[in-house]
C-alpha cells in the first residue's frame, strides 16, 4: 500500500488569518489542503505559495456550511492519497448588534460553522492526528474570555470553541496530539465588514496584523500551548474577567459596543 501524504488542512484559507496561516505553514515546509467558498481567492493564495518554491497546495473550494461539507473534504483527501497532520479550523463569523434585533437565521448558520463544523473536524481525523504527531489549531478570539452584550451569540460560539479546545488538549496529549485555541483580538480582516463592525469599532492598540497572529498561533501550537492570546494589551483584556464579577463585565463589555 503506497504511503499517504501528510498534509495540513486549513479552512476559511481564502483571506485574512486563514490566508496569513497558510503562508506561514507553507514556510514551514508542510504541505497544505486549503478549504474556502471562493475559488479565485484560494487559487491565487495557492500559486503565490507555489510561486516561493513551495509545494503546490490543493485547493477545495467547498461551502462548509452545506450538511455533508465535512464528508466532502474527508472523501476528498481519502481519494486523493491525502491524511490530516494538522487541522486548523479559522473558518468563522460575526454579527454586531443585538441578538433579538439580528437575523435568527444567519445567528443559526453562524453557530453551525463556528461550533458544529470545527467540532467535527477537530474529532473526524484524531486517529491521522496521532498517527503524523500532529496537531490542532482551532481559531476562538479573546471574546471567548467575557460575555459579549451586541455580538452575543459570536462570543458564546468563541466562548465554546476554547472550552472545547482547551479540553481536547488534556485529553489528546497522552496521543501526542497537540491542540491549541489561538485567541486574538481584534484583526484587520474581511471578518469585520462581514460582521457589520465600523473600522472605528475596537480601539487601534488592540489590533494586530493577521500576519502576527498567524505566526504566533503556529509557534505556540509547535510549542504545545494549549492557548494563544497574541498581544499584550489583549492578553490584558483575556485577564480581566478573572478579575472582575461577571455582572459588572457584562455591564463593561454592553456600555462599550452601545458607545461604538
Amino acid at each position: 500500500m503506497p504511503d499517504i501524504k501528510p498534509v495540513t488542512l486549513i479552512t476559511g484559507a481564502s483571506a485574512g488569518i486563514g490566508a496569513a496561516l497558510a503562508d506561514v505553514f507553507a514556510d514551514h515546509g508542510h504541505e497544505l489542503v486549503l478549504v474556502a467558498r471562493r475559488a479565485p481567492q484560494l487559487k491565487l493564495l495557492a500559486d503565490a505559495i507555489a510561486d516561493r518554491g513551495r509545494a503546490r497546495s490543493l485547493v477545495l473550494a467547498l461551502d462548509l456550511g452545506r450538511s455533508d461539507a465535512t464528508l466532502r473534504i474527508a472523501d476528498e483527501l481519502r481519494d486523493s492519497g491525502l491524511s490530516p497532520q494538522f487541522v486548523v479550523n479559522n473558518a468563522g463569523f460575526g454579527l454586531l448588534g443585538q441578538a433579538a434585533s439580528l437575523d435568527r437565521a444567519e445567528q443559526i448558520a453562524m453557530i453551525d460553522l463556528n461550533v458544529r463544523v470545527l467540532t467535527d473536524l477537530s474529532l473526524r481525523f484524531i486517529d491521522s492526528l496521532a498517527r503524523h504527531r500532529g496537531g490542532i489549531l482551532n481559531v476562538a478570539s479573546v471574546a471567548s474570555f467575557m460575555p459579549g452584550p451586541g455580538m452575543a451569540v459570536y462570543y458564546a460560539t468563541k466562548a465554546y470553541v476554547r472550552s472545547f479546545s482547551e479540553a481536547l488538549h488534556h485529553e489528546l496529549k497522552p496521543k501526542g496530539v497537540r491542540v491549541t485555541a489561538l485567541c486574538p483580538g481584534p484583526v484587520e480582516t474581511e471578518f469585520m465588514a462581514r460582521a457589520g463592525v465600523p473600522d472605528d469599532h475596537f480601539p487601534r492598540f488592540l489590533m494586530r496584523s493577521a500576519a502576527r497572529v498567524a505566526r504566533e498561533g503556529y509557534d505556540g501550537m509547535m510549542r504545545g500551548k494549549r492557548v494563544v492570546v497574541p498581544g499584550s494589551d489583549n492578553k490584558a483584556a483575556a485577564l480581566l474577567p478573572s478579575l472582575l464579577p461577571r455582572g459588572l463585565m457584562l455591564s463593561i463589555v454592553g456600555r462599550l459596543s452601545k458607545m461604538r
